[in-house]
């Protein structure tokens, strides 16, 4: 049984407690793997060889700390086949996918930032007959970057990627369910000759090794991505330690559907929309409104799509969806279908387990779901389920898709198709989330800020924003 080790100081180590717990596969059910089970005296390790090579790093010219990280990307681009065999199997997704969207991805965080640091650029302000002000931008120092398991290292790279580019040290923490690509991440930074100690990556429990890197007085930012209760224990706990917080947290995103869109490019696109990566994106659709006029042809071809849908092991090139990403999420999702039938919903398809022959036969596999009948804002159409299940309601007017739209806690991302340009703006500029996509879902421009407005997070990633994020301004005047 392979142990799996953090990555300190350029060394890949044991816990300090000499402590594993089970990495079990999603397709199979089974343990393939011991991760370390780290707690604070590991972070303590990983902060000093942080500090230790703060100066080295923070020092770097941008072109050489860019020139590492285009290496790093080089580096995983170099080894795609093992990086994608080892995201779709630690975390159930189809090898598709994960060769598609989760390594590309990836790659593209670090080129990126290792290039848009290069044209990161602060401001001046003249005061005339007085003098001119200029802003620095400084690494903040070490920083702390947690990332959830849905996109396991799509979503690590997007916090590490600017927080190294910036000139910080980074002590990281992947999910405990989904550690294996960070894993092999060390081995790449150590080959793309970044300095020791400038990347740390510990494994463990977000109570344990989570809990003591937001605690640490010396990790001065936070960059989270994951539920919102965990984001409210966050907040809490380094607000009064006057950390930097950046929060990416849940969704629970509208899809509004009038009857004048581009019906085949919508329907096609709401499938995506709904189920990729088995519905455990943050930004997937799970409520969809339909004008009421074409509520029954969408009701009837959507249905009949997602009833074709495979559901199979990652390995199957005919797979739609693969396997949730662990039993205790598996059994959450189905709660969910019980609910809505309690709450008087009808499920028109899906819905229950799926179970393939051996050896996927213990894997956590759930047939994509479509379920109407729901008031809107009944549990099953507020809270986030985060897999295979979505939702359709007709709507009359565009004032009632709006409030139904923007009822909830959450406000991440909505998707509006339709043909109006007018339209189009006016009910965009409405909507109650950090991002809208109109007749579209996914398209990413790595330029944009991204995240949510009310539950669904706090700060901006991406582009600039995330520069920023990981960098302290500091104002200079010179009197003439």
């Amino acid at each position: 049984m392979e142990k799996l080790q953090n990555f300190i100081d350029g060394k890949y180590v044991a816990p300090i407690s000499n402590a594993y717990f089970d990495n079990v596969e999603p397709a199979t059910g089974q343990v393939y793997s011991l991760i370390p089970d780290s707690d604070s005296e590991d972070v303590e390790l990983a902060v000093a060889a942080a500090e230790k090579a703060f100066p080295i790093w923070s020092k770097m010219s941008v072109e050489e700390r860019s020139a590492i990280l285009v290496r790093l990307s080089e580096g995983i681009e170099k080894r795609m086949d093992e990086f994608v065999q080892a995201e779709s199997k630690d975390n159930g997704k189809p090898l598709s996918l994960a060769g598609h969207v989760d390594i590309p991805r990836a790659i593209s965080n670090f080129h990126f930032f290792a290039t848009a640091i290069i044209h990161f650029s602060s401001e001046s302000h003249y005061m005339e007959g007085v003098g001119v002000n200029y802003t620095l931008r400084k690494p903040i120092g070490i920083v702390g970057c947690i990332s959830p398991w849905n996109l396991p290292l799509y979503l690590f790279s997007w916090k590490i990627a600017p927080a190294l580019a910036a000139g910080n040290c980074v002590v990281a923490k992947p999910s405990e369910v989904t550690p294996y690509t960070a894993y092999l991440l060390g081995q790449i930074a150590k080959e793309a000759g970044m300095p020791d100690g400038v990347l740390n990556i510990l494994h463990g429990f977000g109570h344990k090794v989570g809990d003591a890197i937001v605690k640490h007085k010396k990790i001065k930012a936070i960059s989270f991505t994951g539920g919102t209760k965990t984001g409210e224990y966050l907040a809490r706990t380094a607000a009064p330690m006057f950390k930097k917080l950046s929060l990416e947290l849940g969704g629970k995103n509208p899809v509004i559907i009038f009857a004048d869109c581009d019906f085949d490019d919508m329907l096609s696109t709401t499938i995506r929309s709904s189920f990729a990566n088995q519905g455990q994106i943050c930004l997937c659709g799970s409520r969809i409104f339909i004008e009421r006029s074409i509520y029954d042809k969408f009701k009837e071809a959507f249905v009949a799509k997602v009833a074709k849908s495979v559901v199979s092991n990652p390995t199957d090139p005919k797979a739609n969806l693969g396997a949730l990403v662990s039993k205790a999420h598996m059994e959450k999702v189905l709660s969910y279908v019980d609910l809505a039938k309690e709450e008087g919903g009808t499920v028109l398809t899906g819905g229950e387990r799926v179970i393939l022959d051996a050896p996927y036969n213990e894997g956590f596999y759930v047939r994509p779901t479509v379920i109407e009948g729901l008031a809107y804002d009944c549990r099953t159409n507020q809270e986030e389920i985060f897999g295979p299940v979505v939702t359709i309601t007709p709507f009359d007017t565009e004032e009632e898709a709006l409030m139904m739209a923007n009822s909830t806690e959450y406000g991440l991302q909505t998707t509006l198709w339709t043909s109006d340009l007018k339209r189009a703006h006016r009910v965009a500029d409405q909507a109650q989330s950090g991002i809208v996509w109109i007749n579209s879902w996914m398209v990413r421009d790595l330029r944009t800020p991204f995240g949510g407005v009310k539950a669904s997070g706090v700060g901006r990633e991406g582009g600039l924003e995330a520069l920023r994020f990981f960098t302290e301004p500091k104002n200079v005047f010179v009197k003439y």
